[in-house]
């Protein structure tokens, strides 16, 4: 195993622009810079996030490492898909540029196995093997992790992601976004019993969202539409009853009670009660990890260095990438 110990990663696969030093005991930095300039838009704008990560990612990557204490780090990883491929070239390039000018390895990460691995970084790390859900704007998977890099998808969506859904219903509500965060504040001022939802549950062990999504515009449609917070609050206990039913069909068939959470909707309060209220072992990510972050970025990095993995810098960013390819 490779005596590499410190380690900045950088993030900038949509509209954050983090970076984050990294080593064997945990995070020792962790810098975030969050765009607000796609508020008005209602969603991301790739265009935008790429320019706003180019203004920010040096300033960004210079607190780290003055956060950390360090003048420069035994090697550097940068997200590398999938994500807006414009937004994800400028940090992979930053981090290419700072590699050779340290002349220290260089790797490029998988976003989603940052998520899928965050809550490794916790105080109570799951061992493996793990299940291990990811759930954000993007993609909804649940994974059999059986070591670094040794990954099973066991199920995944067949059309929204969760976190799509969530920021739709958001939009009809006139929410704003990122609806998210909005959609479980007042689902927590509403009743779940006041609008129930249909739970779709496709074959195996995957999901699907667009039908409920569906099924709250007919609501909103309705002569008997009920108060935006009872929107939500039977909204959210639909999502959060077809992973939970998704995570137990899965523990029970692998025999393994192991859960870990990851990505954005792993921040949602009804889904962390969910998961929790199972009876299983479940491993949730800080707040602050289930959001886009370096640190993530940074520890899946520095996991896969120490295997020996290395990256040349003609290495090239990825919108697509499975978890566990190469």
């Amino acid at each position: 195993m490779s005596d590499l110990r410190v380690v900045l990663g950088l993030e900038t696969s949509c509209d954050e622009t983090a970076a984050a030093v990294v080593d064997l005991d945990g995070i020792r930095s962790d810098v975030t810079h969050s765009q607000t300039i796609h508020d008005t838009y209602g969603g991301v704008v790739p265009e935008l996030a790429a320019r706003a990560h180019v203004e920010k990612v040096s300033a960004t990557v210079r607190a780290a490492l003055a956060q950390a204490g360090i003048a420069r780090p035994d090697a550097v990883v940068a997200t590398a898909g999938p994500g807006l491929v414009g937004a994800v070239l400028v940090g992979l390039c930053q981090a290419k540029a700072l590699a050779a000018g340290w002349d220290v390895p260089f790797l490029g990460v998988n976003h989603l196995e940052g998520h899928l691995l965050s809550a490794r970084l916790g105080d109570d790390p799951p061992d493996f093997p793990f299940l291990a859900l990811v759930v954000s704007g993007g993609h909804t998977t649940l994974y059999r992790a059986d070591g670094v890099g040794d990954y099973t998808v066991l199920g995944q969506t067949v059309d929204d992601a969760a976190g799509e859904a969530f920021d739709k219903v958001a939009r009809m509500l006139g929410l704003g976004y990122p609806g998210g965060p909005r959609v479980d504040a007042l689902a927590a001022r509403g009743d779940p019993q006041a609008v129930v939802l249909p739970r779709p549950l496709p074959g195996d062990l995957d999901f699907s969202f667009s039908g409920l999504k569906t099924a709250v515009r007919t609501h909103l449609l309705s002569a008997d539409r009920r108060s935006p917070e009872d929107v939500c609050a039977g909204f959210q206990a639909a999502v959060v009853d077809c992973l939970v039913t998704r995570v137990t069909q899965a523990a029970e068939r692998t025999g393994i009670p192991r859960v870990a959470l990851g990505g954005g909707v792993a921040a949602n309060r009804g889904l962390r009660e969910g998961l929790r209220a199972t009876g299983l072992l479940v491993h949730l990510p800080s707040l602050r990890l289930c959001t886009d972050n370096a640190a993530m970025i940074a520890h899946a990095g520095l996991l896969r260095l120490r295997a020996g993995q290395r990256d040349g810098l003609d290495r090239t960013a990825r919108p697509r990438w499975p978890v566990g390819a190469p």
